[in-house]
Formats: C-alpha cells, sequence, structure tokens
C-alpha cells in the first residue's frame, strides 16, 4: 500500500520475526493498492475506506483482488484455537484476516452488513475463520477503543463488544469512546468482571498485544482500513458483501484442490 499521508503516528520497527514472515508481502500489497484505489466501491456512491487524517477519495471500480496469494502473507494466518479475537475453526481452510479501526465507519459497515453474512454462509460451515487485528489509526480514542476490545476478550467478550462498538455509526473523536462509554460498552456487552477489565486496558500485556497488529500492518505497509487478506490475497475497504464471498468461495476451491492434489502425491509416494 502507499505510504501514510496524514497519519500522526509513525511507522514501528519491525522485528526480526516479522520481517522474515513478511518477505515479499510489501511488494504484493503495493502492487495491490494501485488497483484497489479504484475498487473502493462498486455503485460509485461512496468510498469505503478510511486514511488517518484524511477523507478517501472518490473512485471507480476493479478488481478488487488484483493479486495472487503470496506465502509470506498466508503465513500471518496465527490459527490459534484460543486467541479470543478470532472467530471460526482453527484449521478453516480460508482465513480472512481484517484491520480495522473502531472508528472507521467503512469498518463499521462491514460489521454490520457483510460479517453476519460470513457468519452465516462460512463461517458456522467451517469454511472461514476470521481473525481480527486491531489497527487503531485515528488518535487516542481508538487507541482506547482497541485495548477496551482486546480487554473485553479476556473475558470471552471480543466479538460482542466489537458488536456493540459498531452496532451504530459514530461520531469520531467525540467522545464516543472515552473511558466512561468504552466502560459501558463492556457492560452492554456482557463483560462480567468490571474492575478486571479496567485492570486488562490499563496493562502492559494489553498495549503489547495492539502494538503487535499494529507493527504487523504496518509492515504490509497498511495506512487506510479497513483492510482485509483472504488466504493471503489483498482487499481493500468494505466492498460490496458478494466481492467478499467470491474471495472466500475462489480461496476454499484452491485450497481443496491444494489438498487433493498433496493427497494424491503422498499415496503415490506410499504405493511406491
Amino acid at each position: 500500500m502507499t505510504a501514510s499521508t496524514g497519519s500522526t503516528r509513525s511507522t514501528p520497527s519491525p522485528s526480526r520475526r516479522n520481517r522474515r514472515r513478511t518477505v515479499g508481502a510489501v511488494a504484493v500489497l503495493a502492487a495491490a493498492a494501485v488497483t484497489a484505489a479504484f475498487a473502493l466501491t462498486l455503485d460509485g456512491s461512496d468510498t469505503r475506506e478510511e486514511k488517518a487524517g484524511e477523507p478517501a477519495a472518490v473512485t471507480g471500480s476493479a478488481d478488487p483482488v488484483p493479486a495472487p496469494a503470496d506465502p509470506g502473507l498466508l503465513a500471518l494466518a496465527r490459527r490459534d484455537a484460543s486467541d479470543p479475537l478470532a472467530v471460526g475453526r482453527a484449521d478453516a481452510p480460508v482465513v480472512l484476516i481484517e484491520y480495522s479501526d473502531f472508528q472507521c465507519p467503512f469498518c463499521g459497515r462491514f460489521a454490520r452488513e457483510t460479517k453476519p453474512e460470513l457468519l452465516r454462509s462460512y463461517v458456522d460451515k467451517g469454511i472461514l475463520r476470521i481473525e481480527w487485528r486491531n489497527f487503531p489509526i485515528f488518535g487516542e480514542e481508538s487507541e482506547r477503543a482497541a485495548l477496551a476490545g482486546w480487554a473485553a476478550g479476556r473475558q470471552k467478550k471480543f466479538w460482542e463488544f466489537h458488536d456493540v462498538a459498531y452496532g451504530k455509526p459514530r461520531e469520531r473523536n467525540s467522545g464516543a469512546f472515552d473511558a466512561e462509554n468504552v466502560i459501558a460498552m463492556a457492560r452492554e456487552a456482557g463483560v462480567a468482571d468490571i474492575e478486571r477489565f479496567q485492570a486488562d486496558m490499563a496493562s502492559e500485556q494489553a498495549r503489547d498485544a495492539v502494538l503487535q497488529d499494529q507493527e504487523e500492518g504496518y509492515n504490509l505497509g497498511v495506512t487506510s482500513t479497513p483492510a482485509f487478506l483472504v488466504n493471503g490475497k489483498p482487499i481493500l475497504g468494505a466492498q460490496p458483501t458478494d466481492t467478499f464471498e467470491e474471495a472466500v468461495e475462489s480461496a476454499a476451491k484452491t485450497a481443496k484442490t491444494a489438498k487433493t492434489t498433496k493427497t494424491t502425491k503422498t499415496t503415490k509416494e506410499v504405493g511406491r
């Protein structure tokens, strides 16, 4: 993706582990961004991604999945069965990684309009796993919301908090995610121990977890939200639901073919 414009945050230095995992990934996403800059909406009525500090430009249509999967991008799927910021089977054939900010209106649109369809059609059937990455880019309230989401996850209520936070459009940096309101959201989400929730929010572990997600995104060149990887293929912006359905089905088909080929090869080798 392109260099950040308007963001007040500087790019964190990548760790050696992150460098190894993302070899070649930047080139893939940079190429994708050139095409996807014209693919943020199919109807031309609005844009579906936002950059920190500036409005997204009006765009036309193009292929929203322009680049092939890259091994460095595929390796970013954590597939940790105990991850509270993920939903779906850890061994699902398709993993959608989402880099989002709780204050991003287009992230909210994806959460309200597209994610429920993906849950019903693919996650519940064991085809898809969704892994969330905190990518706060709009300042203090975004960071507080990210910490709050992580803290809710410590009590297995991340997705409930996610749904409350995105339940309706909220004006950015207006106090919607101030300390009092995130506690109210946690209560609404069913977080039982609010004292623990507050302690978890304030912990170094929470800040390290959010920073890890941010570094991963920055290492890829992510500068706007929402940004997605579907089995290593990038999709930028809250595209129409059918765009994600097509990407998931294509990835599932590719994964099935690869599994069949591997099984056939193994069978032939054993039979020699």
